[in-house]
């Protein structure tokens, strides 16, 4: 009798104690997921900054280069296809999605240095106040992206390291933690020449 309830008593304890660790495991992974989220509020907050400066520069530069119509038109469309896309938390746990969102980003960025370089082209344009402010926005934006975008992807390394850790995958798996997704390079980056902007 007395043997059965030290076995029994043993058992609680084991079961007590898996039950602690997996509530530990669990508290983690929220934890992180939470990191990762504000991680990726933070890129899009600086995405729709850049979104935000977009028109202003747009119109100062309709006002000097008319001619350059195209461009400025490529600008706008790829803005606009930003701004279709709902920067949700939720995407980061779709890769396509992410990739779709990832794939207009890059749009507007290759339209942007694309009106930059135009821009060369008028000198009265480069000596505007307004435009200079709006390129120093820009610029300090576009560093900013890649900051957020850089500790975006610390934090999912992280959970998503955290994830597929054993034990730890288990109660990833039975809770249904997912992995996040990745930003990637813009592909034929590493050969693109820098433009400065």
């Amino acid at each position: 009798m007395k043997t059965g309830l030290i076995v029994l008593g043993v058992i609680i304890l084991i079961v007590i104690g898996g039950i602690g660790w997996a509530i530990g495991i669990n508290n983690q992974l929220v934890g992180q997921e939470q990191v990762v989220n504000e991680k990726w509020a933070q890129v899009q907050n600086v995405y729709q900054r850049r979104a935000d400066l977009i028109p202003n520069l747009v119109e100062t530069v309709k006002g000097y280069a008319t001619q350059e119509r195209t461009v400025l038109e490529e600008v706008t469309k790829a803005r606009a296809s930003v701004a279709g896309i709902t920067a949700t938390p939720e995407l980061i746990n779709d890769p396509a999605a992410f990739q779709k969102f990832q794939q207009a980003q890059n749009e507007l960025s290759g339209a942007l240095s694309r009106l930059l370089v135009t821009v060369e082209r008028y000198p009265d344009l480069k000596s505007n106040q307004n435009f200079l402010t709006l390129q120093s926005q820009l610029e300090g934006t576009e560093n900013r992206i890649t900051v957020a975008r850089m500790r975006y992807s610390e934090a999912v390394r992280d959970y998503n390291t955290r994830l597929r850790l054993f034990p730890g995958s288990i109660v990833a798996s039975v809770r249904g933690f997912k992995e996040k997704a990745y930003f990637e390079a813009t592909p034929g980056a590493q050969e693109a020449p820098k433009v400065k902007f």
